[in-house]
């Protein structure tokens, strides 16, 4: 099995932005916590993040035909980018949504989600383990 990881803006300033929101854990100790759990769990695994959205839906296409599954972080993107969803949706691999925070406690506009659309479950306020419930849970869909 062969999942990507896909962060959005921001996603690579972890430990430095907001921790009292986001934790103090690194952008590369959540990559090596990422690995470390799929290869415990005999997945394949590539993680990539970028600032900006067109690089991101590069990234959601080439998917197609390459992975079984994705799990998406897409930071502010979430709440904004519908060229996004269209991409998941063109791919139409199974995709689950992570948050780190629990935005459903935050700011308004964090409450709409044009991606959840695409994807069959959403993990938020879990922290960084929400990648690791992401895998189980692409595992279990893909699986079935």
């Amino acid at each position: 099995m062969n999942i990507l990881v896909i962060n959005g803006p921001n996603l690579n300033m972890l430990g430095i932005r907001e921790p009292d929101i986001y934790g103090k854990e690194t952008y590369g100790t959540l990559i090596n916590k990422i690995e470390d759990y799929a290869e415990s769990k005999g997945v394949a695994v590539k993680c990539y993040q970028s600032n900006h959205e067109g690089d991101l839906v590069d990234n959601i296409q080439f998917a197609y035909g390459v992975f079984d599954g994705i799990v998406i972080n897409p930071g502010a993107y979430t709440h904004t980018s519908i060229a996004l969803l269209d991409a998941l949706k063109a791919v139409g691999i199974p995709t689950v949504e992570v948050h780190i925070s629990d935005v459903s406690s935050r700011e308004d506009f964090r409450q709409i989600s044009y991606i959840r659309q695409a994807c069959f479950k959403t993990i938020t306020g879990k922290g960084t383990d929400g990648y690791l419930e992401a895998i189980d849970a692409l595992i279990e869909k893909v699986n079935k």
